[in-house]
C-alpha cells in the first residue's frame, strides 16, 4: 500500500468520525430536557448555560449541523470512489458505493445516534464549543437558509407553535413517576394541582340538605346545643330560611359572646361570600383569601342556597381528605366480598368510573355525586332492592331515605 493510499483511508477515518460528530449531536440537541439543562445552568454549570442558549436557536444549529453532515459525507463518498476506481478500474465505482453506504450507516449514523440518544444533555455539552466555533464560521450559508425558511413560512403559512398542554404535563409527570423520579403521592399532588382550574364549585358543595345552620333569632341555648351536637367551628347563620344565609359566626366568638352574657349573635355574625356554581375553586380560594374567610355560600340562579363549600373542601382537592378528631371518617368505596363493592352515595361520580374503569365519561351525565347519577339512570327515586346493569357491573340500591339513594352494591360481572 503506497503512501497516497494510506493518506486516502486516514481522511476517509477522519471523515466518518466528522459524520458520526454531526449525527449525534444532531440528536443530542434534539433530544436533550430543557428542564434539567436549565435545572444544571441555574446550578452554575457554565457548559449547560452555553448548550441552552445554543439550542434558543435550533433552526441555525441544525442548520449547521446538516451542512457539515453534508460536506463530510459528499467528501467521504468521493474519496472511497477515487481509492477504489484506482485499484478496481470501473467495478471501483460499484465498490465505493456499496462499502461507502455501509460505512457511513454504522459509523455515522446509527452507533453515534444510539449513543447520543441514551445521554443527550452530556453529549450536547461536550459538542457546546465545536458547533459554536461551527456556527460562526457558517454563518454567511446559515442567513441564506434562513431567508429561505422565512420564503417557506410565507407560501405554505405555518401555524405558530404550540405551547405544552396540560394533557402533555401530566404525562410528563406519569413519565417521572414510571421512572422513579416522583413517587405516587408526589404524582398524584402534582396531577391534582394541574387539574385544579378545572373543578367547578358546584363540583365539592356540601349540598343544602346536608347544610347546619342557625336562625338569627335563635336563642344562645340553640346555638350553644348545635355547636355540640356538630363538632363545628363556624355555622352559617340564616334569616327566616336556609335560602337566605346572612352571615357565618365563629365558635370562638359566640363563647365569648355567651360568657360576656350578650343576648344576641348579631354583633359577632360576620358576612359570607355568596358565589355561582360554576365558579372555579382557584377562583374561589383567592376570593376567601381577600375575605379572610373560611366558608363560602353557593347560590343557584334564582338567589336560593345549592349548599356550602369551605376552605377545607378547597384545600381537599389538592391533598386528598383531612379529617379531624370530630370528622366522621367515611369509606366510598369499600369491598364487601370479591369482586363485590359497597358504595356510599355521596361518593364522587368520576371517581366510581375511574375505579371500576369504564368506558363511559361521567360528564356525560348531569350529576356529580353517585346518587344523583342514580337517580337520573331510574329517572325516579329507586326503591330498595331495584338493581340495573351498567356495563359490565350490576348496581343495586341497597338503602334510601325517600328523598334521596344512601347506598348501593356494585358487583363486577364475569
Amino acid at each position: 500500500m503506497d503512501s497516497q493510499t494510506g493518506t486516502q483511508i486516514i481522511i476517509l477515518g477522519i471523515l466518518l468520525v466528522m459524520s458520526g460528530f454531526f449525527s449525534a449531536t444532531e440528536t443530542a440537541f434534539s433530544s436533550i430536557n430543557r428542564i434539567r439543562m436549565k435545572h444544571l445552568a441555574n446550578n452554575g454549570n457554565k457548559k449547560a448555560s452555553h448548550t441552552l442558549e445554543l439550542s434558543e436557536d435550533f433552526d441555525k444549529v441544525l442548520s449547521t449541523i446538516l451542512i457539515g453532515n453534508n460536506i463530510v459525507n459528499i467528501a467521504s463518498a468521493a474519496i472511497a470512489t477515487v481509492l477504489f476506481t484506482r485499484h478496481y478500474g470501473n467495478a471501483g465505482i460499484t465498490i465505493s458505493t456499496a462499502v461507502t453506504t455501509i460505512l457511513v450507516l454504522i459509523f455515522g449514523e446509527i452507533t453515534p445516534k444510539s449513543l447520543a440518544k441514551e445521554s443527550p444533555e452530556a453529549f450536547a455539552m461536550f459538542s457546546t464549543p465545536i458547533l459554536r466555533i461551527l456556527t460562526f464560521l457558517l454563518q454567511p450559508i446559515n442567513y441564506i437558509f434562513s431567508l429561505w425558511k422565512k420564503l417557506l413560512s410565507k407560501v405554505f403559512k405555518f401555524k405558530d407553535k404550540q405551547t405544552i398542554t396540560q394533557e402533555e404535563l401530566i404525562t410528563l409527570v406519569e413519565e417521572a413517576e414510571s421512572e422513579g423520579g416522583l413517587d405516587s403521592h408526589e404524582g398524584e399532588l402534582i396531577r391534582s394541582a394541574i387539574e385544579f382550574n378545572d373543578l367547578d364549585v358546584e363540583e365539592i358543595l356540601t349540598p343544602r340538605v346536608k347544610v347546619v345552620a342557625v336562625s338569627e333569632t335563635a336563642s344562645l341555648d340553640e346555638i350553644k346545643r348545635t355547636f355540640m351536637k356538630n363538632g363545628f367551628s363556624r355555622l352559617p347563620v340564616y334569616n327566616k330560611t336556609v335560602d337566605n344565609i346572612i352571615g357565618v359566626i365563629h365558635e370562638k366568638d359566640f363563647y365569648n359572646v355567651l360568657y360576656d352574657e350578650k343576648s344576641d349573635i348579631k354583633s359577632i355574625t360576620k358576612s359570607i361570600v355568596c358565589v355561582a356554581p360554576q365558579t372555579k375553586i382557584s377562583k374561589l380560594l383567592r376570593l376567601l383569601q381577600h375575605s379572610k374567610s373560611h366558608i363560602s355560600v353557593v347560590v343557584d340562579e334564582y338567589g336560593g342556597t345549592m349548599g356550602i363549600v369551605t376552605l377545607e373542601d378547597i384545600l381537599e382537592e389538592l391533598v386528598g381528605e383531612i379529617w379531624d378528631e370530630h370528622d366522621e371518617v367515611i369509606e366510598f368505596f369499600s369491598e364487601i366480598e370479591n369482586n363485590k363493592y359497597l358504595v356510599h352515595c355521596n361518593a364522587n361520580l368520576e371517581e366510581l368510573f375511574t375505579r371500576f374503569e369504564l368506558k363511559s365519561k361521567s360528564y356525560d351525565y348531569d350529576a356529580v355525586t353517585v346518587g344523583g347519577w342514580i337517580v337520573h339512570q331510574f329517572g325516579r327515586i329507586p326503591d330498595v332492592g331495584n338493581k340495573f346493569v351498567f356495563e359490565h357491573l350490576q348496581v343495586t340500591v341497597t338503602k334510601t331515605d325517600n328523598k334521596r339513594v344512601l347506598e348501593i352494591t356494585v358487583e363486577i360481572l364475569e
